[in-house]
């Protein structure tokens, strides 16, 4: 039936019409809940699962990941102790060779410093008995000349020179 007031058709439909769109809407919802539904349920519910295990992936690589860096950083970290420990190591050896090098060298020091006085007393005592040997044969010569003789005899000389050197050791 139509109603035709102002230009506009509107259609009424009959109850039959009604009755059957709904049973035809009614089998449609039960074929589509009977076929559709179970394979839009495992689709979601495999998604779900799908989700569910990369999320658990997800929280084992972070687990992992923060042991791993627990793990870096107590390496680094015994490495600083290690490096620390090896430069005071050093510096204690380093210490320890400066001391023994000095040790050796105040010892080598006290070494050449020792030889070096032996070596001055030495040449002193030589000076020593050379100038005596020199003085000894200006005296003679200058008490040859004073008595107007000359000193020929070795015993008489060594006796002179002898005496002479005493009494000049005896004034010092």
């Amino acid at each position: 039936m139509t109603l035709a007031e102002g230009g506009i058709d509107l259609f009424i439909p009959e109850t039959y019409d009604i009755v059957w769109s709904l049973i035809i809407l009614v089998i449609v919802a039960v074929f589509f809940y009977k076929f559709f539904m179970p394979k839009f349920n495992a689709i979601f519910d495999e998604r779900a699962a799908k989700i569910e295990g990369n999320i658990a992936k997800a929280e084992q690589a972070k687990k992992d990941a923060d042991e791993a860096k627990a793990k870096y950083e107590a390496q680094l970290s015994t490495a600083r102790v290690d490096a620390a420990k090896i430069r005071d190591d050093a510096r204690a050896e380093a210490s320890h060779i400066i001391s023994d090098a000095r040790s050796r060298a105040e010892s080598d020091a006290a070494q050449i410093t020792a030889s070096a006085q032996r070596s001055i007393e030495s040449q002193q005592q030589q000076a020593i008995v050379s100038l005596k040997g020199e003085v000894g044969a200006l005296a003679t010569a200058l008490a040859g000349k004073i008595l107007g003789a000359k000193l020929e005899d070795n015993d008489v000389q060594s006796s002179m020179i002898d005496s002479m050197i005493d009494d000049l050791d005896a004034k010092k």
